[in-house]
């Protein structure tokens, strides 16, 4: 969002607009801390300016120099910053409790963190990669792990990060303030597809929240099936390591995988028919192709036997 956006939106050429209950505390200490050091960089400024032409050297007047202490100005310049310390300590301490404590109706989703994706599972147990649905004003508790490398989960409009770390359970919780729609992002570099490791926070009022509970999900009936194995492709960040042109990522690209002979870490070789790509979605790091890492998580549990259908048949299509 570009600055003239943002100020029209309610945020400042700093900030997004504010989205979350959060949020206006986080902003307000930080402009306390921020306009402090401003107007202490300016005045501290404007003095050096001033002494620097007050005692500048001058032809003829010899400098005696002289070495003296004023208690007075030495306490001012110890007190004050301690007391300005002390402010920012007590306020911080009571904006982490807030952060820190969930309430005891939030709603709980589990998040973790993968190369380079966010699967979030809702509290009805629905499982979504990068994409987190929410009902507005009401606590939403968020209970984060890793499955591979330190990641951090951050919603810029809701003031919120939190590391994401492997063999540990972290928690962060937030209330949204406006419907609408707000950028995830991981801000701790986990590797190449680290700038991709992006999703959205959709927020949706009473009656929008209630559509999403009933709704079945699933392919919609009149979308053919390499439809929507193309959009699962998008959706379900395949696209962050399997290119369709051919070109290098951190994954083999799709373009003319299917049907062809394909060489595996081990020195044997496969050809890759619907059963290799199948078993490549489920069980990624079973038949690592060589020239590449193994770090494809497993999308056990992630698409229905529907969706697997629908991506391998989206992929024949890659020739």
């Amino acid at each position: 969002m570009n600055d003239t956006a943002t100020l029209m939106n309610g945020g400042t050429v700093q900030m997004p607009p504010q989205a979350s209950t959060i949020a206006p505390q986080v902003d307000a200490l930080y402009y306390f801390i921020f306009w402090g050091c401003a107007a202490f960089f300016a005045l501290i400024v404007v003095l050096s300016v001033f002494f620097v032409i007050k005692y500048r050297r001058r032809e003829g007047v010899v400098q005696e120099p002289r070495a003296y202490h004023n208690t007075p100005l030495e306490l001012t310049w110890t007190i004050v910053p301690t007391i300005l310390v002390m402010i920012v300590f007590v306020w911080g301490f009571k904006g982490y409790m807030v952060a820190s404590v969930s309430p005891a109706n939030a709603l709980e989703y589990n998040v973790v963190g993968k190369r380079w994706l966010w699967e979030i599972k809702d509290p009805n147990g629905a499982s979504s990669l990068n994409e987190m649905t929410v009902p507005v004003n009401r606590p939403v508790k968020l209970i984060l792990r890793s499955e591979d490398l330190i990641h951090s989960f951050f919603v810029p409009a809701f003031r919120i990060k939190q590391d994401v770390i492997p063999n540990r359970y972290n928690t962060l919780w937030f209330e949204a303030t406006a419907v609408g729609d707000y950028d995830i992002f991981c801000t701790e570099y986990c590797g190449t597809g680290h700038s991709q490791m992006l999703g959205k926070v959709h927020v949706l009022d009473a009656e929008g929240w209630q559509k999403y509970l009933d709704a079945t999900g699933g392919r919609p009936e009149d979308v053919p099936l390499e439809d929507w194995g193309r959009q699962l492709y998008t959706q379900k960040a395949c696209v962050t390591c399997h290119s369709l042109d051919g070109s290098a990522k951190t994954g083999p690209t799709f373009k003319g995988l299917f049907g062809h002979t394909v060489t595996l870490a081990d020195g044997s070789t496969v050809t890759a028919d619907e059963e290799y790509i199948h078993d490549s979605i489920v069980n990624p790091k079973g038949q690592v192709v060589s020239g590449f890492e193994p770090v494809m998580p497993t999308f056990t549990g992630l698409l229905s036997p529907d969706d697997i259908d629908a991506l391998v048949a989206f992929i024949k299509q890659q020739q």
